[in-house]
């Protein structure tokens, strides 16, 4: 690669690109700035890109930060007018919040950790209570509304308000506790930068040891706290190599003990569940390896587990199976999660009894495997496979019961505890959780057959929104009647009337004899449960309160599948105030896209329900991401009912890229497929329109990180279906960060996104798509573009302030309407503190719901 810089372009003068000139010679602040153009050449695999605004890159000079200044007055002088409604909405979203509260409290050794919120605070404090006896694993009763360390025996262990104190930016990188509960290693992050600084306290004076962990990527002790074991950062932020340091002896003594000379892989270190063991992982976006120690050797060599494997991923835990051996000792297990036979994951349960490690992938039982149907491998486990839809229902007599005829499945995770077992999994797009006894899975185990789990389903209350669906696993059940009359007593028999998301979180003791898992929707607040497998009892611990006359009763959401263009059907959640659109509850299950090149307001549906613009149509919000395998799925925002609340569709399309289907839904949304992801975005947003449910002319698109890079290039391909968009962090010059091996997160990226540097196939293709060398420019004005709000942080390490910066000053070139807000002091995830974040949030809100022409609520 070549690249070239020269003197700014001939014809330029220095007023026209200097913000502070600018200000001196009177220029309205209704004006963008203007940036500064200087020739700055890529050649790369014959390819010849001018890229005037690369000296921005340069983030501390003075210029850069004259004009990020310019930017932000800039913004504050466009969004004055909104001040009024941001403070609505921040009022709102705070007056449905229980600002006083506190966590469930959850066993861990000798204590039962919670965490309370005071009204006023910005931050939570961690606090615990001693447990009264090794049997006393039910929760005490704690006063919610009390001062923390008010209650008797209740101590404070961490006060983030205290520690934020004299910080514009505060964030906690871990709490790690000794198992006698004296000792606590924490670590904090206080310039957005991702390095946190890990030190140790003694929690019965409060005292800390001199030693400081500077600048690592995260940190664990050994169960009697006497030793440390710690990720380093190279230069490009990657965690390179572990560390182990001996509590009380100077830093400069620790020994490294591990090593990640690949680039593409990074790693970590923590204890295995049971605490048997010391385990450090390393993996890329494709592959994955295990090294283990006993933690009774901590000065020991690490073992690998099961050597590495191009393009095959694993991780490993460690049970047991109590006194199931035919002597009635204890059958110690590894189960493995691993994709060496199934594209698409299966998990597998060793025998360790049968010889020391190295193992090997599909060793063991195998105890749940996903569908292959659509996976670029599929071939491997079923002829066929690969060339099916990801819809296609999966059978495997391996697999228990509850997954059978399950489409898009997809294994997640399984945990092993003393008393049951949780399986975790991805079914019609939706997260699920299976549980059951021990005694059953060593029972199953032994006799070599399916294992008997059985699926969580949602626990119902007609109090809290007066329906009695259920989602199950495979096709949905028929909803019980609700009460409801109208459109939305016509929903088709067997659509659930909420999309829950199920989760296992909050079970950190192998010993607890219950299982504790949360589920909710977009509409239902979260509630976390308490388990018992083996007799079926099952108690509600906590709802989250929404405060301010919520009433869940007044909303509706459902699951609609969009064919696209290419014929591949995408899952789309859709939320909104049932008196909004009474017609959406009954609308088509299935909704085909228009074609791509379909002008706004021209299908005969729009002719039939309303033209685009007309009463009979909505303003959207639609949000998305679709990278990196992580999915979207149901949960409930406070923030979102205000949206709601003014009649605008909340949709999210659940678009390749992501893992909602699991493996193959990821594969078609990588790579030299990524542009999957920008034309399900597209199409879905076309469909509803053209469905005349929402109108083009108050369309609002959203999406952060990968997301944004989502919404430069949806901008790009189709400007006339949004007339607004918000950008967060955005990857808008994603080729060119991926050019670059020295930035952080680059190489490991290269599995994600492909490798440009050396593969002109890829560099081709991502500059077919990158949306700042896409833009409209001064040379290739737009004749119709949304107009953008972008969000950014100075010290974000993942996407660099200079990308959207450059972004900024081209479409501002250009003619478009773009406004930036950018965090001096924060990173990736923006500002710290609850009170500042909802702020933001409002802030949004307020520009967005401007721009749908939805500032009002809507009246009874």
């Amino acid at each position: 690669m070549t690249i070239v810089t020269t003197i700014a372009e001939e014809g330029t003068d220095t007023a026209r690109h200097n913000p502070k000139a600018d200000s001196r010679s009177g220029a309205s602040d209704t004006r963008p700035p203007a940036a500064r153009k200087l020739n700055h050449i890529r050649s790369m695999h014959g390819d010849v890109f001018n890229d005037p605004y690369e000296w921005m890159r340069d983030k501390e000079s003075a210029e850069v930060r004259d004009y990020v200044s310019a930017q932000n007055d800039y913004c504050r002088s466009r969004t004055a007018g909104l001040q009024g409604l941001s403070a609505t909405l921040f009022d709102e979203l705070k007056s449905r919040v229980q600002e006083t509260d506190m966590s469930v409290p959850t066993r861990i050794d000798g204590f039962w950790y919670f965490v309370r919120t005071q009204e006023g605070r910005q931050y939570a404090t961690q606090c615990r209570i001693p447990i009264a006896g090794p049997d006393d694993w039910t929760p005490p009763q704690v006063d919610p509304k009390g001062e923390p360390g008010s209650m008797r025996g209740e101590e404070i262990i961490f006060d983030a308000n205290l520690e934020a104190q004299g910080h514009d930016f505060f964030r906690l990188g871990g709490l790690d506790l000794s198992r006698d509960g004296r000792w606590l290693l924490y670590g904090v992050d206080i310039a957005g930068d991702e390095r946190y600084d890990f030190r140790i306290r003694d929690l019965r004076d409060g005292t800390e040891l001199p030693e400081v962990l500077h600048g690592i990527g995260g940190a664990c002790f050994t169960p009697d706290a006497q030793w440390v074991f710690y990720a380093v950062l190279d230069d490009a932020w990657r965690p390179y190599a572990i560390r182990r340091h001996h509590v009380g002896t100077p830093v400069d003594a620790d020994v490294e003990v591990f090593r990640e000379d690949d680039e593409r892989f990074w790693v970590g270190v923590g204890l295995s569940f049971d605490e048997r063991n010391i385990v450090i992982a390393t993996s890329s976006k494709t592959s994955g390896e295990v090294w283990m120690l006993p933690v009774a050797t901590p000065e020991g060599e690490f073992r690998v587990f099961i050597p590495r494997q191009d393009d095959v991923e694993y991780d490993v835990s460690f049970a047991c199976f109590e006194g199931a051996g035919e002597q009635g000792e204890d059958i110690p297990l590894a189960v493995v999660y691993h994709n060496a036979c199934n594209p698409n994951f299966e998990i597998d349960v060793i025998d360790m009894r049968t010889h020391e490690p190295p193992y090997r992938l599909g060793e063991g039982t195998v105890v749940a495997v996903g569908s292959p149907y659509g996976c670029k491998e599929g071939e491997r486990l079923e002829a066929g496979a690969s060339t099916k839809s990801v819809c296609t229902p999966y059978y495997d007599p391996r697999n228990p019961a509850i997954l059978q005829g399950v489409r898009g499945l997809g294994i997640e995770g399984i945990a092993l505890h003393r008393h049951f077992v949780s399986l975790s999994y991805r079914a019609n797009s939706l997260p699920h959780v299976a549980v059951m006894t021990k005694q059953d899975a060593a029972q199953d185990f032994l006799a070599g057959r399916p294992w008997r789990f059985r699926e969580i389903e949602p626990q119902e209350d007609e109090s809290q929104d007066g329906e009695g669906s259920k989602e199950r696993a495979g096709e949905p059940q028929k909803a019980s009647a609700t009460g409801e009359s109208g459109e939305a007593a016509k929903l088709k028999p067997k659509e659930p009337r909420r999309l829950y998301s199920f989760g296992t979180g909050g079970n950190p003791s192998y010993d607890a004899p219950r299982m504790r898992y949360s589920f909710g929707s977009y509409t239902r607040p979260a509630e976390l449960h308490e388990l018992d497998p083996a007799t079926g009892d099952d108690v509600l611990l906590k709802r989250a309160q929404v405060l301010g006359g919520f009433d869940a009763r007044n909303y509706s959401e459902r699951r609609v599948w969009v064919k696209v263009r290419d014929g591949e059907d995408v899952p789309v959640s859709l939320v909104w105030r049932t008196e909004a659109m009474p017609r959406l509850a009954a609308c088509p299950r299935h909704i085909a896209a228009p074609a791509p090149d379909a002008v706004p307001g021209s299908s005969a549906d729009i002719a039939a329900h309303g033209a685009t613009g007309s009463a009979g149509s909505m303003p959207m919000f639609v949000t998305g991401y679709g990278a990196y395998e992580i999915s979207s799925d149901p949960g409930f925002s406070a923030g979102r009912i205000s949206l709601l609340d003014r009649g605008v569709l909340y949709a999210v399309p659940h678009i390749r890229g992501g893992g909602e289907m699991g493996r193959a839904w990821y594969e078609h949304g990588r790579r030299l497929e990524k542009k999957h992801s920008f034309e399900d975005f597209v199409d879905v947003t076309a469909a509803l329109q053209e469905a005349g449910y929402v109108d083009s002319t108050r369309t609002v698109a959203n999406g952060g990180s990968a997301g944004g890079l989502l919404m430069g290039a949806v901008a790009n391909m189709a400007p006339e279906r949004f007339a607004a968009i918000e950008a967060d962090v955005p990857f808008v010059d994603a080729l060119t960060s991926i050019l670059d091996p020295s930035l952080p997160l680059t190489v490991t990226e290269w599995d994600e996104w492909g490798d440009p540097l050396h593969d002109e196939q890829v560099y081709q293709y991502m500059k077919s798509y990158t949306p700042y060398e896409n833009a409209p420019s001064d040379e290739h004005p737009a004749v119709r573009f949304p107009k953008i709000l972008v969000t950014t942080s100075m010290n974000d390490t993942r996407v660099l302030v200079v990308e959207p910066l450059k972004w900024i000053a081209r479409l501002q070139s250009a003619g478009v309407d773009v406004i930036a807000k950018i965090e001096i002091e924060a990173g990736h995830g923006g500002t710290t503190g609850r009170y500042k974040q909802w702020r933001e949030v409002s802030y949004e809100n307020a520009w967005c719901l401007d721009a749908m022409g939805a500032t009002r609520l809507m009246t009874s």
